[in-house]
């Protein structure tokens, strides 16, 4: 039973709700409901507890000069023909997928866009407070009834006939659900988003021909794919829906994963529809986990893209794999966005998802992201040129593409680091966490789509520019502490002149940057002490 706010509920035994209740939230946290969300905590949180012990463990072993590689025990899942079971007809042509929060209008819009799937996101676009969460999971049901409508500002949105595909990222492993304990502990955040999705929509969506499929962020071993997959067969199970119902593409989006791309795959194969190169993250991960190492040190974040060394080499694998297995393989973000007052600007940045998604069709790539649905017909425009009437090109194998451990780890750029690319950092770093702090997580910023990926590559780096004998300034100036904290000022007055004065949360932001950036121990992720700040 809870005591908070003016709702009492009843909740299954053992089940705590420690946040305010309203009317419509009981929609999604019924008894049933609540219990599923209790039987999977009670059957897999010693798993997902012992998986993040593990994390914790490599990265010392990383930090200790340990470097990853192929594993040798699993060398018989890399060599076997096994492939995926095969993916539904609802998941085959994804050429377009478009990312955004599980917030109303964004959901409509997303669906209507034109994209073929779109991914509404729990995880990284979206500030993870209480009623962020609970609001979502409603908006999702009536999303996949086709009921969800919104009249504001004088218009009126509603879903058109033809609509995305809609596929749902759940929290990473990392997270948890602070305001729903179970047996006195809080539950996982990935296993609290998934379950009430499929409680609430499996049947219906299976009812509509289509079903219930994921999007999976953060993993970092084959291992922790087959937690989710164990989750994945006991959910199914409990509903009593078919074994392989769930479908789920997992990021690839952390230096570690990328050398366990076949593994996942293969724990998953039953529910796998493939891989995404989720490119901001995993250039997070790489600072992340190299962080320590003296000799590594990437240049200005603008001048680390798709094609340095690194970040090819796991493209092409990452594409390889997929196709191997006949699974699909998902381009990642073009973060621009559409710039309505300067055509000049405009032109350059449509340009640049051009190039972007032109390179990701020839390589192979069965689709792309992007974060506008302004960017969608561009996007889908250099798809088709390649793909014509195809749904996609799995067909395409790219035998020739052979990536080495030593491939993966070839990290360059290393330079120019400029005082306009540090600016940059810490202006991005507080302004995103100005706007998570108050509720929005996913915030256009100079003409880009940030999300919790970009913030993390911002403070990571500066973090680790301080640290670095490389994080040297192009004009020969050494990147200090202090140098950091004789920047923030001004930083923080431009993004107040962006946001309005205001903007209380911003000046926590720039305190919570300057510390994260400049203190010796190194947060894990940037999410997990500001969700201690949030409703």
């Amino acid at each position: 039973m809870t005591h908070h706010g003016a709702m009492h509920m009843n909740t299954p035994q053992g089940v705590q709700i420690t946040a305010p209740m309203k009317p419509e939230y009981e929609r999604i946290l019924s008894m049933e409901a609540l219990a599923l969300v209790a039987k999977l905590h009670r059957a897999f949180e010693g798993r997902r507890q012992e998986l993040l012990a593990a994390r914790v463990e490599r990265a010392k072993r990383l930090d200790a000069g340990e470097r990853p590689d192929f594993l040798p025990q699993t060398r018989s899942v890399r060599d076997g023909d096994w492939t995926i079971a095969p993916v539904p007809a609802d998941l085959q042509c994804r050429r377009v997928e478009i990312t955004g929060p599980v917030e109303r209008k964004m959901i409509i819009n997303a669906l209507n866009s034109g994209a073929d799937s779109y991914m509404t996101d729990f995880e990284d676009s979206n500030a993870p407070n209480w009623d962020n969460q609970i609001t979502g999971q409603v908006n999702l049901i009536d999303a996949v009834r086709r009921t969800i409508s919104l009249e504001q500002g004088g218009k009126s949105y509603r879903l058109n006939d033809r609509v995305a595909t809609l596929v749902v990222r759940p929290r990473g492993w990392h997270l948890d659900e602070k305001h729903v304990l179970v047996d006195g502990k809080r539950v996982s955040g990935g296993i609290f988003d998934f379950a009430l999705y499929m409680f609430h929509n499996a049947k219906e969506l299976i009812a509509r021909g289509s079903g219930p499929y994921f999007y999976l962020p953060k993993m970092e071993s084959h291992l922790e794919a087959r937690l989710w997959n164990d989750v994945f067969v006991a959910t199914q199970k409990e509903l009593g829906i078919p074994q392989g119902t769930v479908k789920a593409t997992v990021l690839i989006e952390t230096i570690l994963a990328a050398f366990e791309m076949d593994e996942i795959l293969y724990e998953l194969r039953e529910h796998s529809a493939g891989l995404n190169a989720g490119r901001w993250d995993y250039i997070f991960s790489c600072i992340k986990k190299f962080k320590v190492d003296r000799n590594f040190c990437l240049a200005d974040r603008a001048k680390v893209t798709m094609t340095a060394p690194f970040m090819r080499a796991y493209a092409l694998l990452l594409l390889k794999t997929c196709h191997k297995r006949n699974a699909p393989a998902i381009g990642g973000m073009s973060a621009l966005i559409p710039i309505k007052n300067d055509p000049v600007k405009n032109e350059q940045a449509l340009g640049g998802v051009r190039t972007d998604k032109a390179r990701d069709a020839t390589d192979g790539y069965d689709g792309g992201w992007v974060a506008h649905p302004g960017l969608v017909p561009i996007a889908m425009e250099e798809f088709v040129k390649v793909l014509g009437e195809r749904k996609n090109q799995i067909d395409k194998k790219r035998d020739d593409v052979s990536v080495k451990a030593a491939d993966l780890l070839n990290f360059q750029p290393e330079t120019p680091i400029t005082e306009a690319g540090l600016r940059m950092n810490i202006n991005v770093g507080i302004h995103y966490l100005g706007s998570w702090l108050a509720g929005n997580g996913c915030v256009p910023i100079h003409d880009l789509m940030e999300d919790a990926a970009t913030a993390e590559i911002s403070r990571s780096q500066v973090w680790q520019w301080i640290r670095s004998p490389k994080g040297v300034l192009d004009d020969g100036r050494k990147v200090t502490a202090d140098m950091v904290r004789a920047l923030i000022p001004a930083e923080l007055a431009k993004v107040k002149a962006d946001v309005g004065p205001d903007s209380p949360t911003y000046d926590r932001a720039a305190q919570i940057f300057e510390k994260m950036s400049t203190q010796d121990a190194f947060a894990e992720f940037l999410t997990l002490p500001l969700y201690e700040e949030i409703a």
